[in-house]
């Protein structure tokens, strides 16, 4: 089976599943802080879903990303 050289993947990389937990965790954190009414706390899950975003661009640059020369391919 070949593979589109141009096929951007499915975010299987070391890259992308930690910037998603990162992501999730926010936005779990963020609606629970939310429902309770405690504004520091949703403000800071807001920071921390960017953060998420930063950490998994970096991890891509540094070679974590799809395709990267430090990240593995999943064999089907």
């Amino acid at each position: 089976m070949s593979h589109d050289i141009d096929d951007p993947g499915h975010g299987h990389s070391p890259a992308a599943w930690t910037a998603v937990v990162i992501m999730l965790l926010a936005v779990a954190i963020g609606t629970v802080a939310f429902y309770l009414d405690v504004p520091w706390i949703v403000w800071a899950s807001v920071v921390l879903l960017f953060v998420g975003l930063l950490v998994g661009w970096v991890m891509k640059r540094v070679g974590y990303g799809v395709g990267g020369a430090k990240s593995a391919p999943k064999v089907h």
